[in-house]
């Protein structure tokens, strides 16, 4: 078995799809809308073949979770990019482009090397080797 794809919602769906498309590399696939329900997504695909979805409609609620405080249920996914190197740069590149960095690169003590970054939604991404 494997996880076929996490989904996340938004408020501003194209910027996350930028977001996406030009820090991680991902392919956005065609735009699905359902305009009875307000209902527009995108999956976004990752070079090992894993998938994102984000999704915007009315009515939804922001979510609990923090950068400060978190919350019981999904709290963040890891991306890896293959290198330690790669790590540090993508960290520094994002914080020179005004994203926060809650988490600056180091080895944790179950053996990642990683950063923790936010991304425009305040979403937790773990940038790993």
């Amino acid at each position: 078995m494997k996880i076929e794809h996490i989904a996340i919602w938004t408020f501003d769906l194209e910027r996350l799809r930028l977001f996406y498309e030009q820090y991680f590399m991902a392919t956005a696939g065609a735009k699905y809308l359902n305009e009875k329900k307000g209902f527009q997504s995108y999956f976004l695909s990752f070079e090992n073949g894993a998938r994102l979805e984000i999704m915007q409609m009315p009515g939804i609620v922001p979510s609990l979770n923090s950068a400060d405080t978190q919350c019981t249920g999904l709290i963040h996914m890891a991306i890896s990019i293959g290198t330690q190197a790669g790590v540090d740069a993508l960290t520094e590149r994002l914080r020179r482009d005004n994203y926060n960095v809650i988490g600056e690169p180091r080895w944790t003590g179950d053996g990642y090397y990683e950063s923790v970054v936010l991304d425009p939604d305040g979403n937790r991404i773990e940038i790993t080797i």
